[in-house]
């Protein structure tokens, strides 16, 4: 078994994509049931597809796309504690908007990552990076080909640094020229963050068979 996307604990997932082989019969519709009935309540099953022998779930994917979530707010809310990630300083979205549009295009994240193993380049093509703001929550939209290990939350720790007014744009990109590993940090914390998609070339729902539950 295989997932489109690696997240680190306590991070959520709304369009994660899983691929696994069986040789099972059983239609989409009954492995969707089957699935849902065991997994644990804060898991669940949305769709079944059956894909081609050659799929590749996770090298087939063109981007994927993430966003962290801030409750801008002296006052936390006990219903959402562990679905966003709490800031009490009034948060500048224009400012962090402002350094958003520095991370857009093909560039060097070492800065943004926490650990690289045996990576072999820490390139990586982000196709929009934007804030915005709903009432006093403040949500940060990221779509990239793919993620360097912990580059969407040392970048919105960054950027909480940056609408605090604690760091300009210049020492943003100052932090993000130098490509150091973990120079970006620290991390804003995983409550915050969720995966929304992973974009195929082709829209799986089309291509394959489906059974939406």
């Amino acid at each position: 078994m295989m997932s489109a996307s690696r997240t680190d604990t306590g991070v959520h997932a709304r369009g994660q994509v899983v691929c696994f082989r069986t040789y099972s019969r059983l239609p989409p519709r009954t492995i969707i049931g089957a699935l849902n009935y065991y997994l644990p309540d804060d898991v669940a099953v949305q769709a079944a597809y059956r894909v081609d022998a050659d799929f590749n779930v996770r090298g087939d994917v063109i981007s994927r796309e993430y966003e962290y979530r801030i409750l801008n707010s002296r006052v936390r809310s006990p219903l959402n504690e562990k679905l966003v990630h709490q800031v009490a300083g009034r948060l500048n979205i224009q400012k962090m908007n402002k350094v958003s549009r520095l991370l857009e295009g093909k560039h060097d994240f070492a800065s943004f990552a926490s650990a690289l193993g045996a990576m072999k380049s820490t390139v990586r093509t982000v196709y929009e990076a934007k804030w915005s703001r709903k009432g006093n929550v403040i949500t940060f939209k990221i779509i990239a080909n793919s993620f360097l290990p912990h580059q969407v939350r040392n970048t919105v720790g960054l950027m909480i640094k940056v609408g605090l007014g604690n760091i300009d744009s210049n020492g943003f990109s100052e932090i993000m020229d130098t490509k150091k590993k973990g120079l970006a940090g620290p991390a804003a914390p995983p409550c915050g963050l969720y995966l929304v998609k992973v974009n195929y070339p082709f829209d799986l729902e089309l291509k394959y068979e489906n059974v939406r539950n």
